[in-house]
């Protein structure tokens, strides 16, 4: 008999405990892009120099996509072709295959001046568990080169639902 109420008591608990593992790796992606955003902002302004991140799949370039679950790079960037000067300064592994983590369109990098402002548009990065819409969490880049990480909205969280 108590096999049968251990037994019933784990099967009300495994869906909970996979949504609390869902939503934890979650932050934890978003505080490492936090990081990594304002480790790169921080370079650019101690050195000087422009400084960039981007998705990267092979550590050493760039990737011109908008998902950053495979990897990303920081890298001084002083000719602005959007790939680093002399190699990567710091890369960060992925989340393939446990997350997708897609830019906003038009916006596929963030290059910090020496100043430690990031032109152009917003960039907004958002994390998601793969096909799930239920919590979905956003980073986003402002011209300012501020970096702040959100909860995304209805719509930001139904579109990284429907991304591959």
């Amino acid at each position: 008999m108590v096999l049968v109420i251990i037994a019933v008591m784990l099967g009300m608990a495994i869906p909970s405990l996979g949504q609390l593992l869902s939503r934890s790796q979650l932050q934890v992606a978003q505080m490492d892009f936090i990081a990594a955003l304002q480790h790169s902002r921080g370079t650019a302004i101690t050195s000087g120099r422009y400084t960039l991140f981007c998705p990267s799949r092979d550590g050493s370039s760039c990737s011109d996509e908008m998902h950053w679950e495979r990897g990303w790079l920081i890298g001084h960037d002083a000719d602005r072709n959007n790939q680093p000067d002399h190699g990567a300064l710091y890369t960060g592994s992925g989340y393939a295959g446990k997350l997708t983590i897609r830019s906003s369109s038009g916006r596929h990098f963030a290059r910090f001046r020496p100043d430690g402002s990031a032109s152009g548009s917003n960039l907004t990065l958002l994390f998601c568990a793969r096909a799930s819409a239920q919590h979905v969490l956003s980073v986003v880049v402002s011209n300012a080169g501020r970096v702040r990480g959100a909860p995304a909205s209805a719509s930001q969280a139904a579109e990284c639902a429907q991304t591959d």
